[in-house]
């Protein structure tokens, strides 16, 4: 089937209230229509999700963003940025017609513009926003590849558009917070603090850990493995098997290195690739833990430690 073909047969599936799960530049997403109660609630059940958890909306461009929410200054500014990964949480309008659902009864919404030509021609053949969280059950890994969302959904009808090449980014997208007067990134992701603060020229607040849920990623225990992992370790422990950075030496059988050359932005494309390559290889080898060497917290590796952090939840 060519991918045109798959794009129309996956928009139709949305249209009907059924999900598809499709790759972004960040990772792969499970996707319905924005406007329908009933389909994003599917999202809800196939994941597990907590309903509290708000979804993001995935449209066009601004044109169809402006249909949803309700944009100021420094939204305006931040759109140089879309298509990209970044998400900008707004307040809702009262006409936007977004499923109850997808906001989780909040008064704001959560959206963004995605750059993978798959996910742009879905929206643009679908006719409607698409809400789509990550396409992994709630709490695990963030899927990267569809072979991650056909392990993760194997008893559920979920249609999966293929690509043969994992996801770009490999990490979630940034997200901040302009519903409120001090901008707030609720998320960290490709998009840094800096960047943020030097195109709205205003200083950007981080979020707490005791902040209230306005948008994906801010559970206190996310993106983990099955198998438990330890994080900033400089040696391993009996029964681990390596995560390495840069010249990190857990080395075993089955060990893994983000980066070789130490360079942050090809160890967040790996890192969900890699740890479900070694969950799986922890299940089959009686191995009880998963051990992953320290990672510089700057630039992207703040996201990189932000997802290892909820991942063992501390």
């Amino acid at each position: 089937m060519e991918d045109m073909e798959i794009i129309a047969k996956a928009a139709k599936i949305i249209n009907a209230g059924g999900l598809v799960s499709f790759p972004t530049e960040t990772v792969y997403g499970l996707g319905a229509n924005a406007f329908s109660q009933e389909a994003c609630l599917k999202i809800y059940e196939a994941k597990g999700r907590p309903s509290n958890n708000p979804l993001i909306v995935h449209v066009t461009g601004l044109e169809q963003a402006e249909e949803l929410a309700i944009f100021n200054k420094d939204a305006y500014l931040l759109n140089k940025l879309w298509p990209g990964p970044l998400t900008m949480v707004l307040p809702k309008k009262n006409n936007s017609k977004l499923a109850a659902c997808v906001t989780a009864g909040l008064d704001t919404v959560a959206i963004r513009v995605p750059a993978h030509k798959v996910a742009k021609d879905l929206i643009l053949q679908s006719g409607v926003p698409i809400a789509a969280p990550s396409a992994n059950k709630s709490g695990y890994l963030s899927a990267t590849s569809h072979e991650h969302v056909k392990d993760s959904f194997k008893n559920d009808e979920i249609f999966i558009i293929e690509s043969e090449s994992k996801t770009l980014y490999g990490l979630e997208s940034t997200i901040i917070d302009l519903s409120t007067s001090v901008p707030t990134i609720l998320r960290f992701g490709f998009v840094t603090k800096q960047v943020i603060e030097q195109i709205i020229s205003k200083e950007v607040a981080i979020a707490t850990k005791s902040s209230a849920i306005k948008a994906p990623g801010m559970m206190h225990l996310h993106y983990a493995p099955t198998t438990p992992i330890r994080i900033n370790a400089k040696s391993l422990e009996e029964g681990e098997v390596g995560l390495n950075f840069g010249n990190s030496q857990l080395d075993n059988k089955g060990s893994l290195n983000l980066s070789h050359e130490g360079n942050l932005i090809d160890a967040a494309a790996n890192l969900f690739s890699y740890l479900h390559i070694l969950d799986n290889y922890a299940k089959k080898n009686s191995i009880k833990k998963i051990a992953v060497a320290p990672i510089p917290n700057e630039s992207i590796g703040l996201a990189i430690n932000d997802r290892l952090t909820r991942a063992v939840n501390i």
